[in-house]
This record gives structure tokens, C-alpha cells and sequence, in this order.
């Protein structure tokens, strides 16, 4: 049985507020047997709510807010060198003693961005949250991950079929669409005429972001977290939410990084297995 004499007054500590507030237990008119009564009928249930509820709201305020992890997750970056990737650098073909714009620098994963080309990963992948964290090492210019990467050299007999999410300096989160093809609210005003839209050649393939500002000063490190589970995805860059398409025409994958002018660096590439996007 609880003992209720040393629960009058209470004072209980409230995680949302961080203050204490304290109870009355009872109405002090009834005589201490009334009281004990009372509490043996009604309140030792309240206070086991009570004390459920408190819990409960410690456990939800330290969970993370982004969810939905169905397992563990996985560097595709080991930080000494580029096991599980590949790249397809088409200058490479005509000359073999060029060097690879993709190396392993201090720990880092570098794309040089000469010759152009992709580091592609040898596996393909669905369902996932893709974080990825970078900065220019230079100049500021261009360069992009790509998602649901298939058919290799599929437009100009350079970029692989895919769609690509944009690292380009001030245009963060774009999508790109490379022989693949996704939507988004408000598509004409961020894609142009609907006449124009394509997914190859000179047609509109580019769909801005819904963010400016959203990108460190250069030289600082950038987290760019990509979500993608069945025909749609979702792109945050240092926590701002960028973009979401829904309807893509490919749902499964190689993740690509691209040598595409600018010297970038990667400290991470890291991916875990989601069932549902994030809010």
C-alpha cells in the first residue's frame, strides 16, 4: 500500500517547464482517515499516471525528431580509402594517365573536380536517409550527390540516369533530373513552363530549392541529409528543409558524388535503412 502522509504537499520537478510546482494532495477539512480513505480508492492510481506521464515526456523529449531508423547504419566512407566505390571518369578512357579526381586526403574523401566524371558505389540501395558532410576546399563552384543512380554516361556520355540533389555553392538542394523525373508543388513556378520540362538534352531540367541562405560561408562544413523511401524524396542542408518530390520515376539505387569543376572534401558519408520520411 502507498504510504500518501509523505505525498502532502507534493513537489514534483516538470521537465518541460524545469520548474517545480507543488500539489495538495486532498482537501486539508477531511479528518486524516478520510484523507487515507480517499487515497486508497482514488489517488495512488492518479499518482502512478502521474509519475507514467512524467516519464513518458523525458523518454519523447530525448528522442531524436528525426525517426524511423528500421536498422543500423553503415559509413560508405571508411576515411582511408574508397573500398565500395567506383568511379567512371570518362577522360580516363582515352587517356590512363590522368589521375583520378576522387582521392583519400587527411581522412577525407576528396572530389577534385578535374576530369569530370562520378565516384559511384558498387551496391544500389532504397529506403534510406543518406547524410552527407562537406565543404569546398577552394574556389566555391559545383559539384552534387546523386540518388537512384543506374544506366552509367546516360546523358552527354558523362552523367549516369539518376536524379541529382545540388551542391552548387548558393543552390544547395535543387533537384536535377537526369533521365529521371520527380515532382513538386508548385513545379512551374520552380521548373518553368510545363512545354519546357525533360529529363535530357536542353530541356527544363532543373527544379529549384525552396531556401536561400540556407548553405555555411564557404570554406565551413555543410551537412546535406537526403531522404528517400519508395518514389519520393526529401533534402535538408544544416537542418533547413531544401526540397520534396514525390512520384519519381526510380525508387532503388547507387549513390554517386561528382567531379564537376570545384574541389570539394567530405569528412562523411554515412547512410541508415529508414521505413518512412521524417517530419
Amino acid at each position: 500500500m502507498l504510504n500518501t502522509d509523505c505525498l502532502n504537499p507534493i513537489h514534483m520537478w516538470t521537465h518541460k517547464n524545469r520548474k517545480f510546482i507543488t500539489m495538495a494532495n486532498d482537501d486539508p477539512k477531511k479528518t486524516h482517515h478520510q484523507r487515507s480513505g480517499s487515497h486508497r480508492l482514488g489517488s495512488q492510481p492518479t499518482w502512478l499516471v502521474i509519475i507514467a506521464l512524467c516519464c513518458l515526456s523525458i523518454l519523447c523529449t530525448q528522442s531524436p525528431l528525426i525517426g524511423a531508423d528500421t536498422g543500423a547504419g553503415q559509413e560508405l566512407f571508411s576515411g582511408t580509402d574508397l573500398s565500395g566505390w567506383h568511379a567512371d571518369v570518362p577522360e580516363l578512357d582515352k587517356n590512363s594517365d590522368v589521375r583520378s579526381p576522387f582521392i583519400v586526403r587527411d581522412g577525407m574523401l576528396v572530389s577534385l573536380g578535374t576530369p569530370g566524371g562520378h565516384l559511384i558505389t558498387d551496391a544500389k540501395f532504397e529506403n534510406y536517409r543518406l547524410e552527407v558532410q562537406y565543404r569546398f576546399a577552394a574556389k566555391p563552384g559545383n559539384c552534387g550527390v546523386l540518388v537512384h543512380a543506374s544506366v552509367p554516361r546516360a546523358l552527354y556520355a558523362m552523367f549516369p540516369q539518376s536524379i541529382e540533389v545540388q551542391m552548387q555553392s548558393g543552390e544547395a538542394g535543387d533537384f536535377w533530373c537526369i533521365k529521371e523525373d520527380i515532382n513538386v508543388p508548385d513545379m512551374i513556378a520552380r521548373r518553368g513552363p510545363r512545354a519546357k520540362w525533360g529529363v535530357d538534352g536542353d530541356k527544363a531540367r532543373r527544379i529549384k530549392n525552396l531556401t536561400d541562405g540556407s548553405e555555411n560561408p564557404p570554406g565551413e562544413w555543410n551537412t546535406l541529409v537526403i531522404e528517400t523511401v519508395g518514389n519520393s524524396i526529401k533534402v535538408w542542408v544544416n537542418g533547413d528543409l531544401v526540397n520534396y518530390g514525390t512520384d519519381c520515376t526510380a525508387d532503388k539505387g547507387q549513390i554517386a558524388l561528382q567531379a564537376e569543376g570545384s574541389e570539394v572534401e567530405f569528412r562523411k558519408v554515412s547512410l541508415t535503412p529508414i521505413d518512412r520520411l521524417s517530419e
